[in-house]
């Protein structure tokens, strides 16, 4: 049996699916939880207080959209409109404090966006200030800031640093002109090489870079040239995120024309490309999208089984819980998911109020936790222990989750997952669509949304 990506196999299993950075996804979120509901969960939450959180801070303005952006941004030149939003967040930092008294810590933190660095470095001064008052980082904490080098000075990465910030993720995407051009991102491997050297003279112990395959006019020979541009740079961790192409959601994608993106075939070729470019370069493949060098903390997770998954993407860290703070961003707190108001207005009023600004979310059942971890633990480790998931949750693998392995075995016949009575294993082929045998377990997915017309999650390859 090939263990070649065929364009038949592309054909039947390249179709919309989530990304698994949560089970339920964001789809199933619904109004119906509300903050009453998340008070009940944080008291839960509060009761462990030895264990540290995970703590997501959404800062979402920017000068410019980007063409390929997903992300809940926004827009604005003005930005002297932007600084109340800094108090809104120190507010709602005092009501969480107030209602976690005696879980104070983290081991992560992370700025993302927007662009962080949107703000100048005395107002992001401020801000951490007021938020380590209130939660301290525990020892080895990682904090973490994603940065636009066309907007991020020295002084941003000095005044982060002076904090403790140790980790950086930069925004790449694709450094070909005419890729650039089509996606409104102008951004030279200059000023991206500019600013990874200082951070390394500031003692940030990782650097990430993001890349995105599948955008417009991209070539082979094109992405390979960037490849090799990102490889000089050196950074500790890559990540090969597939464009996720969304005009449904988000209309400002619907200037981007169809017949300029690349085909299913030659998107998997960009893939496989990158792919054989950093393991060629000494990297080491970390769940579906991302690279790190052998001797980066991600690289020894992934080989020791300790890869987590959350809404920031893959990590390490022991955090079993978020805090999201701010418009749009998602806490998983005492067993459930937390959206806060996508709208600035709708997030002030609650805050100024004040109440905790829940828009939606889920509270998870039994069944979803169960779930929830056979998918992470494909998604991540590409296999499933299935006497640890047994004892976990206190089920027959083969007979709780009978209809499931049906759909599997679909896979197992195309040479994709091997599976046994111990372990459900990905084979080298199965990894490239890791996201469909994920599907295989998301009872949401064929109950609701496998048969729909209208299109959801973004394609699986």
């Amino acid at each position: 049996m090939s263990s070649r990506v065929t364009p038949e196999l592309l054909a039947r299993y390249d179709r919309p699916g989530p990304r698994y950075t949560s089970y339920p996804t964001a789809v199933e979120f619904h109004e119906g939880v509300t903050a009453e509901d998340y008070e009940r969960c944080l008291a839960e939450a509060g009761k462990a207080a030895e264990e540290p959180f995970s703590i997501y801070v959404h800062l979402p303005f920017c000068d410019h959209r980007c063409l390929f952006c997903g992300c809940h941004v926004i827009v604005s030149p003005h930005k002297e409109k932007a600084s109340p939003y800094l108090d809104l967040l120190a507010r709602e930092i005092e009501m969480l404090a107030a209602r976690l008294p005696d879980r104070r810590r983290f081991s992560q933190l992370h700025l993302g966006g927007g662009t962080p660095t949107y703000f100048r470095p005395e107002q992001l001064a401020g801000f951490l200030e007021h938020l380590l008052q209130h939660f301290q980082p525990a020892a080895n904490a990682e904090l973490a800031v994603e940065v636009d080098p066309r907007v991020t000075s020295h002084e941003h990465l000095d005044t982060l640093a002076d904090f403790g910030f140790n980790r950086m993720s930069m925004g790449v995407q694709d450094f070909s002109p005419e890729v650039q051009e089509a996606i409104e991102r102008i951004q030279s491997v200059e000023q991206t090489r500019d600013l990874m050297e200082h951070a390394r003279k500031r003692g940030y112990s990782g650097t990430n870079v993001d890349l995105i395959y599948g955008l417009p006019h991209q070539t082979v020979e094109r992405f390979g040239n960037t490849l090799d541009a990102v490889v000089d740079l050196a950074p500790d961790r890559v990540a090969v995120y597939s464009f996720a192409f969304v005009p449904w959601m988000r209309a400002h994608m619907k200037k981007i024309g169809d017949e300029d993106l690349p085909g299913t075939e030659a998107k998997h070729a960009l893939m496989s490309l990158a792919r054989d470019r950093f393991l060629d370069a000494g990297y080491e493949a970390i769940g579906m999208d991302h690279f790190a060098r052998p001797e980066d903390e991600l690289a020894r997770a992934r080989r020791e089984g300790r890869l987590r998954r959350n809404f920031q993407g893959y990590t390490v860290l022991p955090a079993a819980e978020v805090l999201g703070l701010g418009i749009s961003a998602i806490g998983d707190v005492g067993g459930g998911y937390f959206q806060n108001a996508k709208k600035l207005s709708d997030y002030q009023q609650a805050v100024s109020a004040p109440r905790l600004p829940v828009e939606r979310g889920v509270l998870r059942t039994p069944d979803d936790d169960a779930r929830r971890e056979v998918i992470h633990e494909l998604m991540c480790n590409f296999s499933v222990d299935i006497p640890r998931i047994e004892s976990r949750y206190g089920l027959d693998f083969a007979d709780y989750f009978r209809e499931d392995l049906h759909r599997l075995a679909a896979y197992a016949e195309e040479g994709m997952v091997a599976i046994g009575p111990e372990v459900i294993r990905a084979t080298g082929l199965g990894e490239a669509f890791i996201r469909n045998l994920a599907m295989c377990f998301d009872r949401y997915w064929r109950e609701k949304h496998e048969n729909e017309d209208r299109p959801v999650f973004s394609r699986t390859v």
